[in-house]
């Protein structure tokens, strides 16, 4: 199509590899250096987009974390505050279909005329499927939303601690007591028992994701993930934001938040077989939680540099364990949920300005025809 020619993606390649997603229910988060953006799809086949400013959520009042080693925090706090939102936004988008089909009176949105046909114009251009709808407000980012995602957070991090750090912790005790393991030494003993804390920290957590794959919702949520990382690897391989190319690009990705949580259970493992192993518990899990900031600011630089690297074949032997993970947490998607994907992308190109009409800079050899 003409129009698709005179549409390109044209931004530095340090801004480009800021670029990154999750799935949520029936679509695609997509995260900018400044913006963030969730699409999801209808029962009815519509698309719907919106579009927010980062600054705009409580992640905006934390730029103080983003320092090496400090950032890694920040990404844990980033991916589950927008993620919460996201996913609140994707289920009230499914529940107000299903309201609107089984004929439950609901009141119409209002409708920004301007953005629904700027957006349109794009993503046709593109992909050309159904339109894309942009409602007027996503859940905000207030008082109450911020307590409700704080909430959110602070229940998901102590289900963490009780499932990756107590239990572990119970279960070597157990294999202790049952003679499963008899270790001589001090020295040893810690050593062997925090080692074993934990191989079961990651055959829990691989066994989690093993069973909740299997329920239907799930794989389709890990399908959108796919569509995410093919979305991502086609705008960074500077090709033709299409369908067909995302549908033909990998849906591994070395930033891969999966590669990230492998990777802190990597570290975490190394870290605490060197350290003591306190006879209190309750002490051991306060050492634990000590650490997550640690471990994880140590992560996010290693995945930082396996993205910055990744056309180097060494960088990618190392990391292959990690990325292999993904085959847990992805799925091939299909053409349809690929389009949600992109939707979600051209919403953050075009808020950050890197989605422009005309010819790309030859000295840009990032600018990407769209």
């Amino acid at each position: 199509m003409e129009e698709q020619s005179e549409m390109v993606v044209n931004a530095p390649k340090g801004a480009i590899l800021q670029y990154g997603g999750q799935a949520v229910i029936e679509g695609v988060m997509m995260r900018s250096p400044r913006y963030f953006a969730v699409a999801c799809r209808k029962p009815d086949g519509e698309i719907v987009v919106q579009c927010e400013e980062v600054d705009k959520s409580i992640i905006g009042k934390l730029k103080w974390l983003n320092k090496p080693l400090l950032r890694g925090t920040l990404a844990l706090i980033d991916a589950m505050a927008l993620g919460t939102r996201a996913l609140a936004f994707a289920s009230n988008v499914q529940m107000q279909a299903e309201q609107a089909m089984q004929g439950t009176p609901d009141a119409p949105p209002t409708a920004r005329q301007q953005a629904e046909e700027e957006i349109n114009a794009v993503a046709a251009s593109a992909v050309n499927g159904p339109p894309v709808v942009v409602p007027e407000e996503m859940p905000r980012s207030g008082k109450i939303n911020d307590i409700a995602i704080g909430g959110t957070i602070a229940f998901s991090f102590i289900f963490g601690i009780g499932l990756f750090v107590l239990l572990p912790t119970v279960l070597t005790g157990l294999g202790q007591k049952l003679g499963i393991a008899h270790i001589d030494t001090s020295a040893h003993r810690s050593l062997w028992l925090n080692v074993s804390d934990g191989l079961i920290r990651m055959v829990i957590f691989f066994g989690y994701i093993a069973l909740i794959s299997r329920m239907q919702q799930i794989q389709r949520v890990f399908q959108y993930h796919g569509a995410e990382h093919k979305a991502i690897n086609t705008l960074e391989a500077g090709l033709p934001l299409t369908n067909a190319n995302s549908l033909a690009a990998s849906r591994i990705h070395p930033r891969c938040g999966t590669s990230f949580i492998f990777i802190v259970l990597v570290i975490n493992l190394i870290v605490f077989a060197l350290m003591p192993r306190p006879e209190n518990t309750f002490l051991r899990i306060l050492l634990h939680v000590a650490v997550i900031p640690l471990v994880a600011g140590v992560a996010y630089e290693v995945i930082k540099f396996a993205g910055n690297f990744r056309r180097n074949p060494l960088v990618m032997a190392v990391f292959a364990p990690g990325m292999a993970t993904q085959y847990l947490t992805t799925r091939e998607p299909d053409a349809s949920q690929v389009e949600v994907a992109l939707a979600s992308l051209y919403a953050v190109l075009k808020a950050e300005g890197h989605l422009q009409a005309g010819v790309p800079n030859p000295d840009e050899p990032e600018a990407v025809t769209a």
